[in-house]
């Protein structure tokens, strides 16, 4: 059985009646992060990938800029604790953090740090993807998470060229989701010029930063966008593409990176 998920025993009800049924139901744990030695935060998260997530979270919330920065990373997976040591890092302070827990990111009461454009530049990457590529890649996507499949409780996230999907994370929250495959190509020395990411879940501002912040210059998502993750898409030059299903989809910024063919 996978190790992200745990077996339950429910009752199902229909309307012929109702009868024992066993679930698979994605597994959540609390992940605690020290950085430098301090307490930083706790994420609820899978329990899949935690250094990837951990790092990614770093990258996206401004904390680290390079890999280089990182001197020692240790996950106490049986804890749930990842102490991070770095050098020449930003020092978190009330600018950025108003919160200390981050909930999945999933209803109402989520919260994150940072949503702050402090160092974020302009996208300008001249990259773009044409409609058969945009639903070829969602189409691939969907297909991926056997996680999903099995559970219908975690979100999914795709690192992607025009033509085919590079990496594949999953995570019982959308932005975790999106942390990993940034703490992957952080740590794996992955350039994230003229890439796209693709999201199974809505796109909020949050989202948009962190996905700015890596100067990414195409989302996908196959959920719908908030009203500020637009308007953050259109501030930093970003292609917006969302309710992406079958064979059609919605760009609401930049569709000048899609091309007509």
């Amino acid at each position: 059985m996978d190790a992200n998920a745990e077996k339950f025993t429910a009752t199902q009800f229909t309307s012929e009646g109702k009868s024992p049924i066993e679930q698979s139901v994605a597994r959540e744990i609390l992940l605690t992060i020290f950085l430098n030695g301090k307490e930083l935060v706790t994420l609820l998260c899978s329990p899949k990938d935690m250094k990837y997530l951990v790092v990614g979270f770093l990258v996206s919330e401004g904390l680290l800029k390079s890999k280089e920065q990182i001197k020692k990373i240790e996950v106490d997976e049986w804890e749930g604790v990842v102490r991070v040591e770095t050098d020449n890092v930003i020092e978190p302070d009330s600018r950025f953090f108003s919160k200390r827990l981050i909930t999945s990111g999933c209803g109402a009461g989520a919260a994150f740090y940072s949503v702050a454009d402090v160092g974020i530049a302009k996208v300008e990457s001249r990259m773009q993807i044409s409609p058969a590529e945009v639903i070829a890649l969602v189409k691939d996507f969907q297909l991926r998470s056997e996680l999903y499949l099995s559970t219908h409780g975690v979100h999914s996230a795709a690192f992607c060229d025009s033509k085919n999907v590079l990496i594949f994370n999953e995570d019982i929250g959308r932005h975790n989701a999106i942390d990993k495959i940034f703490g992957k190509c952080l740590l794996e020395e992955i350039a994230t010029a003229d890439r796209a990411i693709l999201s199974s879940g809505r796109v909020s501002s949050e989202i948009m930063h962190k996905v700015a912040r890596r100067g990414i210059p195409i989302v996908i998502s196959i959920s719908a966008p908030t009203s500020l993750g637009v308007k953050v898409a259109e501030n930093y030059g970003i292609t917006l593409i969302a309710s992406a299903k079958g064979k059609k989809f919605d760009v609401y910024t930049n569709d000048w990176r899609v091309t007509s063919s």
